[in-house]
């Protein structure tokens, strides 16, 4: 058999699987977001933060909430890691220094995980579980329950109300993430992956000083990690080491949980708004995009061009030779059309129109399916905006699920869509500005390729590397960090603006001049505006980078 052809058996199996699930397991989200029971373990929570699961909260207030949990959080994990050397299973470890603190903390409770330092040679044991651990669970949370209370605010008339920030979180937590990471780490520990604490305690000391462990609490922190869609990983080499990816059908089942819950969110939004097809459009969208950029991906890798590549018959340097150059390229898409980050092979080694595919994914917002929920309300997003321009060309006030999309509603969309773009051209433009690009291993088209992914891996929170770059310092630890909590938060804020918004209308009939917002026409469009918005953003740059280098 063919690497091509295994390659293509491969994705196959992916979809397949990935369709028999869309509906029992978005159903099944569905009932864990929209029931009104409460399980006792939820009942004894309320009570212990003080929370009634009976009030509801305006998208004010929803807001609040979101950035109160995720200030605090913040604050908790910094501290956590600047007294590190004086908890339990430290490990001997110093204090990590105060900027790779702040850009660890930042990175965990947005969802990114972007890492500037080794898992294994920096973090102990109990930060690494009790705190990045518990960030990979919370922070997906906080992405979910945004994209529910976006839906609610479509499905919802004549109301201010958006449902409650914490018995979303509690419940999102509790009924989801919880059990099917569970279930998928039994799973990993059968297919090899290490889960154990006391060879995770043998500290070797090597040649020059150096440190390394060998072992660890890795399969529940590598499910956690796919399931999140989150890149932290316990090694630094991530999901490319055997301990944390040991086969190729472990390889299958990382990428599968990557797109599990993204891909399965389109059922829920179907079945809130009371209308299962306007589901099935937007995970049309994400099939689409996602099927392109894997296919295109794998394609621009098993025929490279170059000579070396040529010779060989694909470009297989930096991956790992258990999951070959196919498997590899299908898991750098997943990881990048997700905010999952987390890696399998060096996609500084890619080819440069692979290595750009990589960048294209992140650049089209992370909505082909995206985050844990913030895949799905970046792509109401965009629906948002396809609909105000299908409504501009026909000259009649544009309508989706009933609900007219006006001049506060499209500046909250237009908003949504602009802060992540400024935030990578000018965080790109200003290491440049100050030298800090200096820290690069390569200068020319592909020097600016490894600054630019930098920066749109961290204003997306996607969290994975291009690699070739060193970050660690004060400077990139400030600016990504930055990045990573402006990219977060400010598109919260705007997604929950607009639901307020949506939520207080009167529902609008539908009339002879209302677009169909379920037939391919509309799916077609919303892949377009999608592609032409991208295009028109980011073209400059990567003209300038991965483009220039690969022509």
């Amino acid at each position: 058999m063919t690497m091509t052809t295994a390659g293509v058996i491969f994705v196959l199996a992916l979809v397949a699987a990935l369709v028999a699930v869309y509906r029992p397991f978005g159903d099944y989200m569905f009932r864990a977001v929209s029931g009104t029971r409460q399980s006792r373990v939820e009942r004894g929570i309320f009570r212990l933060v003080g929370v009634n699961p009976a009030a509801e909260q305006s998208w004010g207030v929803y807001a609040r909430s979101v950035l109160a949990f995720s200030a605090v959080s913040i604050l908790f994990l910094y501290l956590f890691q600047r007294v590190q050397n004086h908890l339990w299973l430290s490990l001997g470890f110093d204090p990590v220094v105060p900027h790779g603190a702040w850009n660890t903390a930042v990175s965990f409770v947005t969802n990114t995980n972007w890492q500037s330092y080794s898992g294994e040679s920096t973090m102990g044991h109990l930060v690494q579980m009790a705190g990045l651990a518990v960030q990979n669970f919370a922070s997906a949370a906080v992405g979910i329950a945004v994209a529910v209370a976006l839906v609610r605010g479509f499905a919802r008339s004549r109301t201010g109300q958006l449902g409650n920030f914490w018995v979303d979180l509690i419940r999102i937590v509790l009924r989801i993430l919880l059990p099917v990471a569970v279930l998928g780490a039994i799973v990993l520990m059968i297919g090899g992956v290490v889960q154990n604490l006391s060879a995770g305690a043998e500290v070797t000391t090597l040649t020059g000083g150096a440190q390394t462990i060998t072992g660890g609490p890795v399969a529940s922190q590598e499910v956690i990690k796919e399931l999140g869609t989150n890149g932290g990983g316990f090694y630094n080499v991530n999901s490319a080491h055997p301990f944390e990816n040991p086969t190729g059908w472990t390889n299958w089942l990382e990428i599968f949980l990557i797109f599990l819950i993204p891909f399965s969110m389109p059922r829920v939004f179907g079945r809130m708004v009371g209308q299962n097809r306007q589901g099935y459009a937007i995970a049309a969208v994400m099939g689409i995009l996602a099927f392109a950029s894997v296919v295109i991906t794998n394609v621009f890798e098993l025929t490279g061009h170059g000579t070396v590549p040529q010779a060989v018959g694909a470009a297989l340097e930096g991956k790992e030779v258990r999951f070959d150059v196919s498997n590899s390229a299908t898991f750098a898409a997943a990881t990048t059309l997700t905010s999952t980050g987390a890696v399998n092979s060096f996609h500084d080694s890619y080819t440069p129109l692979g290595g750009m595919m990589t960048m294209l994914n992140m650049m089209l917002g992370e909505v082909a399916p995206g985050g844990t929920g913030s895949g799905l309300y970046g792509l109401l997003i965009l629906a948002v905006i396809t609909v105000f321009v299908a409504g501009l060309m026909v000259g009649r006030t544009p309508e989706y699920l009933g609900k007219k999309i006006g001049a506060r509603e499209i500046k909250f969309a237009s908003l949504y869509f602009l802060i992540t773009p400024a935030l990578v051209l000018t965080g790109t433009a200003a290491a440049f500005a100050t030298g800090n690009n200096s820290t690069a291993l390569n200068v020319g088209p592909h020097g600016l390729s490894e600054v630019l992914y930098a920066f749109t891996s961290a204003s997306n929170n996607n969290g994975s590397a291009f690699g070739g770059i060193t970050v660690n310092t004060t400077w990139w630890d400030t600016a990504l960090g930055l990045c990573m909590l402006l990219g977060r938060f400010l598109p919260i804020i705007f997604v929950l603006g607009l639901a307020g918004s949506l939520a207080r209308q009167a529902p609008t009939p539908a009339s002879e001049g209302t677009l169909p917002t379920h037939r391919p026409l509309f799916v077609g469009m919303v892949v377009g505006v999608t592609v032409v918005l991208v295009a028109l953003t980011y073209l400059p740059a990567l003209a300038l980078g991965p483009l220039a280098e690969g022509l």
